[in-house]
Order: structure tokens, then sequence, then C-alpha cells
């Protein structure tokens, strides 16, 4: 077994909305991204969508409402709600998804997830 850092993990990309996966939990990808500027309003129809926000704020807009979530806290968005993350400067953030999950809750506009993951090394 081995721990995951995630400074060194997000240490290795310097790209923006380009998802990273950085370890599997069950059927679920968790995936390290940086963010900034604003993503399109997007839904995911069968499963809700978890932000964890490791350094910096971003907001996020749901059809009727509007959070600030900032460093070290989390939002979970229901599945079937229209939501869009966006953000001024520079975010890190950890997203948990299952397997397959596109990113924009469509695969034709969904970016890819390169894995950066000891992990899938080690099991798979």
């Amino acid at each position: 077994m081995t721990t995951v850092n995630l400074n060194e993990k997000f240490g290795q990309f310097n790209t923006h909305r380009c998802c990273h996966i950085i370890a599997n939990y069950n059927e679920n990808d968790i995936i390290a991204i940086k963010f900034q500027g604003e993503f399109p309003f997007h839904l995911h129809q069968d499963t809700d969508d978890f932000f964890f926000i490791a350094d910096g704020v971003m907001t996020l807009d749901l059809d009727s409402e509007s959070h600030a979530v900032k460093s070290r806290k989390l939002f979970v968005v229901p599945k079937g709600v229209t939501h869009q993350p966006s953000t001024d400067k520079e975010c890190r953030v950890l997203l948990i998804k299952p397997k397959g999950e596109p990113n924009t809750g469509d695969s034709k506009t969904a970016a890819p997830k390169p894995s950066i993951s000891k992990f899938q090394e080690l099991f798979h």
C-alpha cells in the first residue's frame, strides 16, 4: 500500500480543465484537476457530482442559486441538477466520479482522463 501526495500529483501537470486520475476507490475514479475560468453549464443524469476544493475558491452556480466553495470544503451537486463551476484564479480540485462518467455528463464533450496513479500500475 502507498499514500497519495496531493501536492506531488498537482505538480505533475500544468494544464487547466484536464482531469487526471490519481487513484481508484471501488468503482470510482479520484481525479485531480486544476481549474480556472468558466466551465459550461452541464448536468449528470445518473450520478451526483462531487467537488473537494484542495486549494482556492470555486463558485458553483446551480439552476437558481450560487455557492462559493473555499479551500478544504466540499460540495455535492445532486444528480439531474444543472451546474456551472467557475473561478477567477487557479483552483485545485478533487473530483470523485464513477468510472467512465464524463466530466460534462456527455461523452461527446468530455475531456480525456489520463491516469497518473501508481495504484493502477500496482494493481491493474
